[in-house]
């Protein structure tokens, strides 16, 4: 084989490789950083926002309020995943999260580098707004400290609580654009919060093995997976009443109930059937279509404030 035909060959083995190490790494950024979890808090937000100055927002205040949500969120979840680096490597779940693995040279860099983007974040929203700046610190400080150190290892109420950073995110949304103690953002906020709950505890559920190998406490853990479903349900109950009685807002109304109830039912039929078959097959589905409620929620209320 000539230098003509090794040359290009080599190259392309290079660019291959290049590709392999930086798909790798951005792999490794979405996990550490949770990016899936952070795009639906950052919808949140701009839900909260819509809803706030009733479909009215500026392309400025819409980009202020992505950027400082996302490095704001996601920074915070680095943060919980160095925190809980050592646990997560005991569970099937979390054992290949990046921190657990211990693929960095330095994990500390990961905090430090964090902290820092947390910061920033609230320092960008402060000019522009106390109360963004406020709700950002809020939503980051309770995760962190108040769920993540505090709560998390000691009681089952830690997700109870702990669901307040998300409710925040909803409510940076509101002050982004100077009115975040609007009815309906409050609404949605109240939503998110009662949401939460459904959305860890039908994980927890289905991966109840994990958490009690890494001594967590979360409700399935401590209750019987029927008592935890027979929870699970209640707060998909409260929920689905919040959601409906947001279509009594002047936005919203029919065309928000056009989407919402039909989720609703789909929703709470998933609920009901872990009532009735409380097994991790069920409760991880559950999971996954409490995801898409949120979402679909989510896009009923753009659909109505922008159209």
């Amino acid at each position: 084989m000539d230098a003509k035909t090794e040359v290009p060959g080599g190259i392309t083995w290079k660019l291959e490789k290049v590709k392999a190490v930086s798909g790798e790494f951005l792999g490794r950024m979405v996990v550490l950083f949770k990016l899936r979890v952070v795009v639906l808090l950052v919808l949140a937000a701009i839900g909260g926002a819509l809803l706030a100055s009733g479909g009215h927002i500026s392309l400025g205040r819409l980009f202020l309020l992505i950027l400082t949500g996302t490095l704001s969120a996601a920074s915070a979840s680095a943060v919980n995943q160095y925190i809980e680096r050592d646990r997560d490597g005991q569970m099937v779940r979390t054992r290949r999260r990046p921190l657990a693995m211990g693929v960095f040279s330095r994990p500390k860099t990961a905090l430090e580098v964090s902290i820092a983007l947390i910061v920033m974040a609230v320092l960008v929203a402060l000019p522009f707004s106390l109360s963004l700046a406020f709700f950002l610190a809020a939503g980051a400080i309770i995760y962190i400290w108040v769920y993540t150190i505090w709560l998390k290892p000691r009681t089952w109420l830690n997700i109870v609580i702990g669901g307040l950073a998300g409710s925040c995110a909803v409510l940076s949304g509101g002050a982004a654009v100077g009115n975040w103690a609007e009815p309906g953002v409050l609404a949605l906020a109240f939503l998110v919060y009662l949401w939460t709950p459904t959305h860890f505890w039908s994980l927890a559920l289905a991966y109840r093995e994990d958490y009690a190998r890494a001594s967590v406490p979360m409700l399935p853990v401590i209750v019987s997976p029927r008592t935890s479903a027979t929870w699970i349900a209640l707060h998909t109950t409260a929920a689905i009443v919040t959601a409906l009685l947001m279509g009594l807002h002047p936005l919203l109304g029919f065309y928000y109930l056009l989407i919402t109830l039909p989720a609703s039912l789909w929703l709470g039929w998933h609920s009901l059937k872990l009532v009735i078959m409380p097994d991790p097959k069920q409760a991880l589905k559950l999971f996954k279509v409490s995801n898409i409620y949120l979402g679909l929620v989510l896009m009923a209320i753009y659909l109505v404030t922008l159209f």
